[in-house]
């Protein structure tokens, strides 16, 4: 990414657009707006304001595919929304699978106690945060990922580091009874 440069993450839906904004050096991502939907052309030129107005370098659109991998039922809509989006802007727009992060953004709401009719108003603005958080950590090399030692900052104190038995640096939790979890399956359910 580009020093001084953002990118715009869009969670397009018919009724509001979820807006979010990466910090200037592509770590973060901030819920900027949420845009009630009027016109394809009034949205479109508020959306090149927001890219001129933050020096933004690439927006990001939520590409709305279904679980099982197939395009969703609003694609059609999804994709003039695209189209006229890349005439409207004068930098790449990117597509981004966007699977879940409107539950994932409700979930947290929820978990927040945020009460349903404020959840409203902010839920699409969130669910284009974790878009751009996750387009975000693809970007990142897999080596910055890893926790760094500590040995340096407590140098009184031993320093053990946990055994190297693979080189798998997908990211992985351990569940109960010891089952492995990625992305929400077990590998007792992977067969």
């Amino acid at each position: 990414m580009e020093d001084g440069k953002r990118v715009l993450a869009l969670d397009y839906g018919t009724v509001r657009i979820g807006v979010a904004l990466s910090d200037e050096m592509g770590w973060t991502a901030q819920p900027l707006e949420t845009l009630k939907r009027r016109t394809l052309d009034r949205d479109i030129a508020h959306i090149a304001s927001l890219v001129g107005t933050y020096a933004v370098r690439q927006v990001l659109l939520g590409f709305p595919i279904q679980l099982d991998g197939r395009e969703g039922p609003a694609i059609k809509a999804m994709r003039e929304f695209q189209a006229r989006l890349e005439q409207g802007v004068p930098v790449p727009v990117i597509l981004w699978d966007e699977r879940l992060t409107t539950k994932a953004a409700e979930d947290l709401l929820i978990a927040a106690d945020v009460s349903r009719k404020k959840r409203k108003g902010v839920v699409d603005r969130i669910a284009a945060s974790i878009l751009l958080q996750s387009y975000l950590a693809s970007l990142e090399p897999v080596s910055k990922m890893e926790p760094a030692s500590r040995a340096d900052e407590y140098p009184d104190r031993e320093t053990v580091e946990p055994p190297h038995e693979h080189t798998d640096h997908s990211r992985k939790s351990a569940g109960r009874n010891g089952r492995t979890w990625r992305r929400g399956l077990s590998d007792d359910s992977l067969g």
